[in-house]
């Protein structure tokens, strides 16, 4: 077994430490050792978007990025982006717009169009399009997530 690392980074606004081995992606450890489980692994190779995450203000696939990578950033993850009686605007625009059905891709499209309104708050149609390209869906047409990103846009 490998020697495990100590990292300290903040997730959600909060000081978090963890144990990890130096191969462990960010996608395990969020899931396995700190148990926030909206992160999904869908390909493990970066194709699929499902494990979406913000690290340090830019989008990456979490099972791309080393656990031990994190020590001293900042990583949004779904379970932050909600207040407790509350949704996220975007969440909401996904749940009015239907754009959900098996829910596999759902965190890493609301954290992309995050990362996108974010950067961009209001961006074309071909801008959510182009942004959203790394995220893969398997159940829904994608009209139903890139209108229900616009709404976001224009709620915000």
């Amino acid at each position: 077994m490998a020697r495990r690392s100590h990292v300290q980074t903040n997730i959600n606004g909060e000081t978090v430490e963890f144990l990890c081995e130096p191969r462990q992606s960010l996608l395990e450890v969020l899931r396995d050792e700190l148990h926030l489980t909206g992160a999904k692994e869908g390909c493990n190779n970066g194709n699929c978007g499902a494990c979406s995450v913000i690290l340090d203000g830019r989008l990456v696939n979490s099972c791309l990025v080393l656990g031990i990578e994190t020590e001293g950033k900042s990583v949004e993850t779904i379970e932050g982006l909600a207040e407790p009686d509350k949704l996220h605007p975007i969440q909401d625009a996904f749940l009015e717009n239907a754009a959900l059905q098996c829910g596999i891709c759902t965190p890493g499209f609301i954290m992309s169009a995050k990362a996108l309104l974010d950067q961009n708050p209001n961006p074309t149609e071909h801008e959510v399009r182009y942004w959203l390209a790394g995220n893969l869906c398997r159940c829904t047409g994608y009209d139903k997530i890139v209108r229900a990103v616009l709404d976001a846009a224009a709620a915000e």
